[in-house]
């Protein structure tokens, strides 16, 4: 018998959807269109900056993130605006200094962001202490990261450890991650109900991918089992590796008979627009994939897996790719099974190739060993969920003592520092800027000037679909089943 209750959906089509299928490439002129539509749409919040998103507006769209972040604020009105952090590491994958942490809290809230999800690609819930309490203080809704995966030693009783750290931290919500597309049904049978049990009247959240092509049946059964919020993202970026598509979603916890409060005729005009520019822009739209047992046992994200092939292929080494993933697997089992999620999903796969590489030269396997793989196998990132072999912690950090202090504690303060050597500063927000990037990156961030804000779609055979579809609302109201 299914409890039939009101479901609520975040909307993830302005940070995670394009972020995995256009490589993070949608410019802020691009959202002016769709965001008040999803503004309506009756989410209950909208993710927009986070992850890689921060970074490729500064590095490649030379978009000022800070900017985005007001200009959304004044073209969605009513719901909630997402800011997504890797905890202690915000954007990147190194750690903040504390006071930098701290600083970045304020300016979020300060810049129109009304709702945090802060996770750490360990679940070291030590990382997340600074983020969640100062997000808190100034007023956001903080909703915490539980990062899943499947291993030995990932099970149901470790989720119900680490929920129980976020609800003593202070989160209004958790979330589970699964940057994968690793749950499946039988999974969320018994993690959901474990989970919820020690959450109270928390809601628990479900953030997965399509990788597997799961993700859409896994929602449903997640709900089945106690989730409270989805996320989605609109059709036109939804499944390959992005996300379950909203409009499918809705329709299928419907037919569930719970009461999901979407209004699936804007959800229309956004997919619509999105075409269209996908369309003029020659970017993929989602589909499908097939189901693949081998990304259970090397678990890489779709976006990784597709880099990795090219980057081989510039190494003569392209038709080595199975044999790295496969190596990758067993890299993962050595180390302690780390997440495969940035940043350790890029340690485990340099460290595979290495492997391979050093083989064909007649090296032992972890002969050559990157800095940031010693500093991970020492605790210098956070808790190491599994145990490693001593001769292979020997070798890898050369006899060098773990770390158990919380990384964060062992930065010193840095603002002072920064504001001495590289200020002054128009604003607190530029301070930031200048902590997370070098002076080349700043000054050509700063040199672009203000954010375009205007995206002109060329006379195209689609923009006049969609054109005539928003002049004829009842036809779009029939032809998309709304109710």
């Amino acid at each position: 018998m299914i409890d039939r209750r009101t479901i609520k959906l975040i909307d993830v089509t302005l940070r995670d959807a394009h972020q995995c299928l256009w490589a993070t490439r949608m410019t802020t002129a691009m959202m002016r269109d769709v965001a008040p539509r999803l503004d309506r749409a009756g989410f209950e919040a909208i993710d927009l900056v986070g992850g890689a998103v921060f970074d490729v507006c500064v590095r490649y769209l030379r978009e000022d993130p800070w900017e985005r972040m007001r200009l959304l604020s004044s073209w969605v009105k009513q719901t909630p605006l997402i800011i997504h952090t890797r905890g202690q590491s915000l954007f990147t994958f190194e750690f903040f200094a504390d006071d930098i942490v701290e600083l970045a809290a304020e300016r979020f809230a300060a810049n129109g962001m009304r709702y945090h999800t802060p996770y750490d690609a360990l679940n070291d819930m030590r990382n997340l202490e600074i983020p969640i309490k100062a997000g808190k203080r100034h007023g956001m809704y903080v909703a915490g990261g539980l990062v899943f995966t499947f291993s030995p030693v990932h099970t149901d009783d470790y989720y119900v450890r680490k929920a129980r750290d976020l609800v003593r931290l202070g989160v209004d919500a958790v979330f589970l991650k699964d940057a994968s597309g690793l749950l499946t049904p039988e999974r969320v049978a018994t993690l959901v109900p474990a989970v919820k049990k020690v959450l109270g009247n928390r809601p628990l959240q479900l953030h997965t991918h399509c990788n597997s092509g799961l993700a859409p049946y896994v929602l449903l059964q997640a709900v089945k089992h106690g989730v409270d919020v989805v996320h989605t993202a609109t059709s036109t970026l939804a499944n390959g590796v992005s996300h379950a598509p909203t409009e499918r979603v809705v329709a299928n916890l419907r037919r569930r008979g719970h009461d999901v409060r979407i209004d699936l005729a804007a959800i229309a005009e956004v997919a619509e627009r999105l075409a269209a520019i996908a369309k003029q822009e020659d970017k993929p739209v989602g589909t499908p994939n097939e189901y693949d047992e081998f990304h259970f046992q090397h678990q890489c994200p779709g976006g990784m897996v597709s880099n990795l092939a090219y980057q081989l292929e510039t190494m003569g080494l392209r038709d080595r790719l199975e044999e790295i993933l496969e190596e990758a697997w067993h890299v993962r089992e050595d180390l302690g099974y780390p997440i495969v999620v940035s940043p350790f999903a890029q340690f485990i796969v340099t460290q595979a190739v290495l492997n391979v590489v050093g083989r064909d030269k007649g090296h032992a396997r972890y002969d050559t060993v990157p800095d940031e793989v010693r500093l991970y196998v020492r605790g210098g990132y956070g808790e190491i969920a599994g145990p490693i072999d001593q001769n292979l912690y020997d070798k890898i950090t050369r006899g060098a003592a773990p770390i158990k202090e919380r990384p964060g504690a062992l930065l010193p303060p840095a603002l002072d520092r920064i504001r001495k050597m590289r200020g002054p500063f128009a604003s607190d927000d530029d301070l930031l800027l200048a902590a997370f990037y070098d002076d080349t990156q700043y000054r050509a961030l700063k040199d672009a000037g203000p954010i375009a804000t205007d995206y002109p779609l060329m006379d195209t055979p689609l923009l006049a679909l969609v054109k005539g579809l928003a002049a004829r609302p009842t036809i779009r109201a029939f032809r998309f089943g709304i109710n």
